[in-house]
């Protein structure tokens, strides 16, 4: 005899939704900083930038927070969704001027950082984290209905090659001194910045 389970509630599923954006709170803040203060202590800029796009997506979940534990008129839940989004979508392309202007001065100055340990560590660890976020969100986006937390989903699991991208330019320069390879992969981090923020404003005004 088959048994048929029940769908769970609505309540239970936003439930869940939160827990996994405080945990996306709670390790980007980690990740954020000890990116910026690693990447900083060693020059690198593609750290640097790693730990500021952690900052972004603190942002995109807060946005979440607060639209998955609001209930009431749908008109104004979407109308707040589309301002988060648009604030988001304009911190991507200034976080993207940023990393382009300071990866093209170390280029022509020809300037190497120094290698960076916990930068790799952070990398290594992060490319096992967000991938399991990043398909947990995406997962329960569908089961929710929320076009919102897919996107984030998205967003998280976009992180995922960003840390895939760090892990390569900061082993580069470490096994090998290739300096230059910390600013090419900062440059490969501003293109999906650049993807993340046009997707951000095109979904806050409504478009497909």
């Amino acid at each position: 005899m088959a048994v048929h389970c029940a769908p769970e509630p609505a309540v239970e599923l936003r439930r869940r939704a939160l827990v996994l954006e405080y945990f996306t709170i709670a390790w980007n803040v980690i990740e954020a900083i000890v990116a910026v203060g690693a990447g900083w202590i060693a020059g690198s800029i593609a750290l640097v930038g790693f730990g500021l796009d952690s900052v972004i997506e603190v942002t995109s979940a807060v946005a979440l927070v607060w639209r998955l534990r609001r209930s009431g008129d749908p008109d104004e839940e979407i109308a707040a969704e589309r301002r988060a989004l648009r604030v988001v979508g304009y911190t991507f392309f200034a976080l993207g001027g940023y990393i382009t202007f300071e990866a093209v001065s170390i280029l022509f100055r020809q300037s190497a950082p120094e290698g960076s340990v916990v930068g790799l560590i952070l990398a290594a660890v992060s490319l096992i984290v967000m991938p399991w976020l990043g398909f947990a969100k995406k997962k329960l986006a569908r089961r929710v209905g929320s076009r919102a937390l897919e996107a984030d989903a998205t967003e998280t699991l976009v992180c995922s090659y960003l840390s895939l991208t760090l892990l390569l330019g900061l082993g580069a320069n470490a096994l090998w001194g290739w300096w230059w390879a910390d600013p090419l992969a900062a440059l490969a981090i501003v293109a999906f910045v650049v993807h993340e923020g046009r997707e951000a404003l095109e979904h806050s005004r409504g478009e497909d």
